[in-house]
């Protein structure tokens, strides 16, 4: 049974010690691609762009905003911000068939762009409009 025991805390000292180690590397491979004018995240949430490095004091200067620096520890600098790739735009429907595009017997399907300008109708005649007042009696 004790056997067991010390098996069993030797396995999870092995464990703990293999996830620092895989940390670490993740920190080192993070701050190997540190430089000016990368986009970067604090540990505390700031977003800015990296001016300047100072190695023998592990001190990073960002710029926050357009004037604003602000000089933080390196290891504050826990992310590398990638910038957003915007959508392309999506190309217009197109139906499968031609029949939308054609004038039929009962109809045309011309586009807005394509009919003449009405005038346009002010609420009155809207209303008088919608509720019969401007029709004949037969």
């Amino acid at each position: 049974m004790s056997i067991l025991l010390f098996v069993m805390l030797g396995v999870f000292i092995f464990m703990m010690f293999r996830r620092n180690k895989k940390t670490q590397q993740q920190q080192a491979e993070l701050q190997s691609k540190f430089g000016p004018g990368v986009e970067v995240m604090t540990s505390f949430g700031l977003f800015g762009r990296i001016v300047d490095m100072d190695e023998a004091e592990n001190k990073v200067t960002l710029e926050l905003s357009p004037g604003n620096l602000a000089t933080v520890h390196r290891q504050a600098v826990t992310k590398i911000v990638e910038p957003a790739v915007a959508p392309e735009p999506a190309a217009p429907a197109v139906p499968d068939d031609a029949s939308s595009l054609t004038a039929t017997e009962t109809g045309s399907t011309a586009t807005a762009a394509e009919t003449p300008a009405t005038p346009a109708e002010t609420p009155d005649e809207t209303l008088k409009r919608l509720n019969g007042e401007g029709k004949k009696d037969s």
